[in-house]
């Protein structure tokens, strides 16, 4: 069963009787229940578009306002907390200090693309998933913390600014300026 969705849609509700081998999340809006999870005979993994220093929202916002020297993408095993299952596999790549939030996302996707076909080739194969000795370093990201790292003050130095500015702009969302409690959309340059 295929399902597809965007940020906000409702699971599709034939997927909750679904049973099976495999759930396998790539990108997916949705958070599934524990019990759902446990539906898969063999195991649910997902996708992820980041390392394990940066689970949960925001990812490359995060890497990108941190300046991480490297970044990439990961398979997990799926459990009722988000961004918490065993690690399965990472690819790693380096951050460069021209990436922007776009082109940080752009090698993060082709990277996680030829981890997505590795694995489903080990389960074509019969072959089990392998078992990384990476973990996840800190509680995943929240939608709260990403909305607060997109807000720019006049209380905060040129260098703040411009880690906020790279680390949140991309396409139509840009940082918001905040004066005196009054919010405005920045434009950049």
């Amino acid at each position: 069963m295929d399902c597809l969705g965007e940020r906000g849609d409702t699971l599709p509700d034939e997927v909750l009787w679904w049973q099976g081998d495999y759930i396998i999340s790539y990108l997916s809006p949705w958070i599934l229940s524990e019990s759902l999870l446990n539906r898969a005979r063999m195991a649910a993994i997902n996708f992820h578009p980041a390392t394990p220093e940066y689970p949960g929202t925001g990812c490359i916002n995060f890497a990108l306002y941190e300046n991480a020297p490297e970044y990439g993408a990961m398979c997990h095993h799926m459990a009722s907390k988000v961004d918490t299952g065993t690690v399965i596999a990472v690819k790693r790549f380096p951050v460069f200090a021209s990436d922007t939030v776009e082109t940080l996302l752009e090698r993060t996707y082709d990277h996680q693309l030829i981890l997505f076909y590795e694995m489903i080739a080990l389960i074509a194969q019969g072959k089990p998933l392998p078992v990384s000795p990476e973990t996840w370093t800190r509680p995943p990201f929240t939608r709260k913390q990403l909305n607060a790292l997109s807000v720019i003050t006049v209380e905060m130095n040129a260098e703040e600014i411009a880690k906020r500015i790279r680390a949140t702009s991309f396409r139509q969302w840009k940082p918001v300026l905040e004066l005196n409690g009054f919010k405005f959309e920045y434009k950049g340059s």
